[in-house]
């Protein structure tokens, strides 16, 4: 994946940080290099199938419990992912993650998922301590624009066409702003 989706660097400014592809029945996920980088702490793990305690390496200890539980919750259950917490760099420095994407069963009914991270940092201050995950209602036309914004980049990206790849990488990430937003976050 890491040199298959070329991030524009208009978009890692405005906050978006990777994607993420998820293969529930192995139980890892690949990482994009932004994700990798920031996430797991590595960018030489970009492309790699990884476990989950690997992948999101770096969250934030006291967010670490109940964002497993939520992942490994929608890993049975499939549907929507949606969650914000903190993660610490390797300067020990905290940033906000909003992790939006969705898990669904492929053509071979097994649950396969994608979505994207971006960036909230700026909407916090180091005070305030994470918010739980809401469960968010399966009808929720925002949740669901996103879920098929990450089909169409998908797509997109198999196409090979940078400009359409990146108008749907903006489309992702003002999606998950208002999602942000909205969530009073």
């Amino acid at each position: 994946m890491p040199s298959e989706i070329a991030i524009d660097p208009a978009l890692r400014a405005a906050g978006f940080i990777g994607i993420w592809n998820t293969d529930v029945p192995s139980a890892s996920s690949i990482l994009d290099d932004g994700a990798a980088e920031l996430l797991a702490g590595d960018i030489d793990l970009a492309g790699r199938p990884l476990p989950l305690e690997l992948a999101l390496r770096r969250t934030h200890p006291e967010d670490r419990d109940w964002l497993f539980a939520r992942i490994r919750q929608v890993r049975q259950t499939g549907g929507p992912v949606s969650a914000e917490f903190r993660v610490l760099t390797a300067s020990g420095k905290v940033r906000w993650v909003l992790n939006q994407g969705s898990l669904t069963p492929d053509e071979t009914g097994l649950l396969k998922g994608r979505g994207a991270y971006i960036d909230t940092t700026h909407h916090h201050t180091a005070s305030v301590p994470p918010p739980r995950p809401a469960e968010v209602a399966q009808d929720d036309p925002l949740i669901a624009a996103a879920d098929h914004c990450l089909d169409l980049h998908a797509a997109l990206t198999r196409t090979g066409n940078s400009r359409l790849r990146h108008l749907s990488e903006m489309l992702l990430f003002e999606i998950g702003q208002r999602l942000a937003r909205r969530m009073g976050r």
